[in-house]
């Protein structure tokens, strides 16, 4: 009997073993750590000093440290509120993303438990009592983190997976009830610190904050995909791809009006190109329309 309740525990381990195995590569686990490390560098040095407050669960956490008034501390909070949200998620959100995501949180919790040694209340280490400075870098850095451990495929904060759960049964969109949540901390913030000066300059944490998590996950120069519709494909295609050595994708396409048949010409560029390829397009068929929208994320060979 003990040896196969022995033989069932190993195997069970040996399974979740592989299954961290295949959520995880070298890089991943690098920069996840390194995101898990410089979030808290920007929450626990800058923010939390001067009793501002990040977004989300983090911010929550900060919220409830100051109500037990350090009896738990911060870092608890982060791993307590978070890792069942995760854990909640994991069908949706899928095994790679949910282990990731706590290994990030985890990372984060320790990280903060050390910064926190050398930060004092009233005034931050680095950028001392200067609330519009602690504020701007806080959001920023917290940022970098923040967007590092999504571009690595993790969350380092569950408040997307709540509103994932949430946000549709309420009628709102995940960015909506993200927004509609962190004013609602702000407002409790508020009310309990009996001032509205810190609430307000959370705000400003919270906008570069996001700003940051885009800079990072999107970049700073984001991919334009052109749709070119016109009647001369073949000689706009030839002039693109020597001008730019880029794969070209062409769609069949009928024109109402017209009531003609016409190709759509589908063509990634980056912001530097886009006048030098419509006038391309335009000396070629000055009756050619094109549209621009940005692109979040390429994947995948661009073939020619």
């Amino acid at each position: 009997m003990k040896r196969t309740i022995n033989r069932l525990f190993s195997g069970k381990m040996s399974a979740l073993f592989s299954i961290i195995r295949s959520s995880f590569d070298s890089a991943s686990l690098l920069m996840l750590m390194i995101a898990g490390i410089v979030n808290a560098f920007g929450v626990v040095l800058f923010l939390t000093p001067v009793a501002l407050y990040d977004s989300g669960l983090s911010g929550t956490s900060m919220l409830f440290a100051q109500l037990f008034s350090g009896a738990i501390p911060f870092s608890l909070f982060l791993i307590a509120l978070n890792v069942p949200l995760f854990l909640y998620g994991l069908k949706r959100q899928g095994t790679t993303f949910t282990l990731r995501s706590i290994y990030a949180v985890v990372i984060y919790s320790l990280a903060s438990a050390f910064f926190g040694r050398f930060a004092t209340e009233g005034a931050s280490p680095i950028a001392g009592s200067d609330l519009l400075l602690c504020a701007v870098f806080g959001g920023m850095i917290s940022g970098v983190g923040s967007g590092t451990t999504i571009r690595f495929g993790g969350a380092i904060d569950g408040m997307e997976v709540l509103a994932v759960i949430f946000s549709h049964s309420l009628g709102m969109t995940v960015g909506t009830f993200v927004m509609v949540y962190n004013a609602i901390l702000y407002v409790l913030a508020g009310i309990v610190m009996g001032s509205w000066l810190l609430p307000l300059y959370s705000i400003i944490t919270y906008a570069i904050g996001i700003k940051a998590v885009d800079f990072i996950v999107e970049g700073l120069d984001k991919a334009k995909a052109a749709m070119i519709v016109t009647n001369h494909p073949k000689e706009i295609c030839r002039e693109l791809s020597a001008a730019f050595g880029s794969g070209i994708t062409l769609m069949d396409a009928h024109g109402y009006y017209s009531d003609e048949p016409k190709t759509i010409v589908y063509f990634v560029v980056n912001r530097f190109q886009i006048a030098r390829m419509r006038t391309i397009v335009h000396d070629i068929d000055e009756h050619a329309f094109i549209s621009i929208t940005e692109v979040s994320d390429l994947f995948g060979k661009n073939a020619k």
